[in-house]
């Protein structure tokens, strides 16, 4: 079989447990994603089955859309809740109009410094392996384009958002980055893909209803098949 299945990942499911949950499931041979969630992000992924697992680089490299919630007052080592607390600031200063002009400001091309909790390789080791290992060792920044970044709803100290992203783009970083510029720091709470370039999460099948339905009424319902044409349409 080669094709797209589109899940939306659970939370606390890491990208590979998804990966390896269908491969079993469905007794399938090879089964990639495209574009790693951490675990505790939720939302669409991009599950590549057959050959189209050689795709990966072509899809992982589309615009990816999400929607989330930053906490400001506190900076963490891995710039979102998981991350042990390393600063904590005040919020005194930080107005609506102020978390209004430094979403504005972060809008647009940039350059963007990995974190070492990250899966990025340092003379072929990921960095969250030197993370774990409390080592520290210097990263390039890299650049990103920031297509779009709105504070939807500030309640203070949570700040909750949208954003469009480039491929490698880090949103915790741009949560933990955002702090700083603001003097208060913060870190990212909540996070959910929502777009993968012009896949939605509205269109995915969550891992309770793979579990749930027979495994071949599961593929036929949300199976789709890679057309030359660059549409995708499901066998069913």
């Amino acid at each position: 079989m080669d094709g797209i299945l589109l899940v939306d990942k659970p939370r606390g499911w890491t990208s590979h447990d998804v990966c390896q949950f269908v491969k079993k499931r469905f007794r399938l041979a090879r089964v990639g994603h495209a574009g790693t969630l951490d675990p505790y992000a939720t939302g669409l992924l991009i599950l590549l089955i057959g050959r189209l697992t050689k795709s990966s680089q072509y899809f992982s490299s589309q615009t990816k859309g999400y929607e989330g919630t930053m906490v400001l007052g506190a900076k963490t080592d891995t710039h979102d809740l998981q991350g042990k607390v390393i600063a904590r600031g005040v919020l005194d200063k930080v107005t609506d109009e102020a978390i209004k002009n430094i979403f504005q400001s972060f809008t647009g091309p940039r350059e963007q410094l990995p974190p070492m909790a990250s899966a990025i390789k340092f003379n072929g080791v990921a960095l969250y392996r030197l993370f774990r290992r409390g080592e520290e060792v210097e990263r390039k920044s890299r650049p990103i384009t920031v297509h779009k970044f709105e504070a939807i709803k500030v309640h203070l100290p949570c700040v909750d958002f949208s954003c469009v992203v480039s491929k490698g783009t880090y949103v915790r970083t741009l949560v933990n980055d955002m702090g700083e510029e603001l003097g208060s720091f913060a870190y990212i709470e909540s996070l959910r893909r929502t777009s993968s370039g012009s896949f939605s999460v509205a269109d995915s099948v969550t891992v309770d209803v793979l579990k749930a339905l027979p495994s071949g009424e599961a593929l036929r319902r949300y199976f789709h098949k890679f057309s030359h044409e660059g549409i995708y349409t499901a066998t069913a």
